[in-house]
């Protein structure tokens, strides 16, 4: 499983908007995202590229950090 740091999110429909974006990316399953802490979890079934992730969380108006 890996984690990534999500900046931006303050509600359950940012926690949506980034599930969404997330699995969008082909290979990623298994997304859980974590308000409190300001994280998914996601597995893979190969590695993604750091830049396609950030590129699908910018797209939905967040940032990774």
């Amino acid at each position: 499983m890996r984690t990534v740091k999500i900046k931006g999110m303050s509600c359950q429909h940012c926690v949506k908007a980034v599930t969404k974006a997330l699995e969008e990316i082909e290979g990623v399953s298994e997304v859980k995202v974590d308000l409190a802490k300001g994280e998914a979890f996601f597995n893979e079934a190969s590695p993604v590229d750091n830049e396609v992730i950030k590129g699908k969380i910018a797209k939905a108006g967040f940032e990774v950090g």
